[in-house]
């Protein structure tokens, strides 16, 4: 509902795939029970990671978008 909402007000394919996947991989509550199982170089990593490979899909995403849609 969140994503349809997002595209039906105008956002980017690109964008709500991003904020998408970010809101799930990088909750709060997410990376407390991850911080329990890793140690923090390997958190640090992780988030770094994740957040770039985001932000690569995101930017993916928007250069296919008008080809797609």
């Amino acid at each position: 509902p969140i994503a349809e909402a997002l595209l039906a007000k105008g956002a980017q394919l690109g964008v709500v795939l991003a904020f998408m996947m970010g809101v799930t991989t990088l909750s709060l509550p997410s990376l407390i029970m991850l911080s329990k199982a890793i140690k923090p170089k390997l958190m640090a990593l992780f988030i770094g990671v994740c957040a770039v490979g985001i932000i690569i899909v995101g930017y993916f995403f928007n250069a296919i978008a008008p080809l797609i849609i």
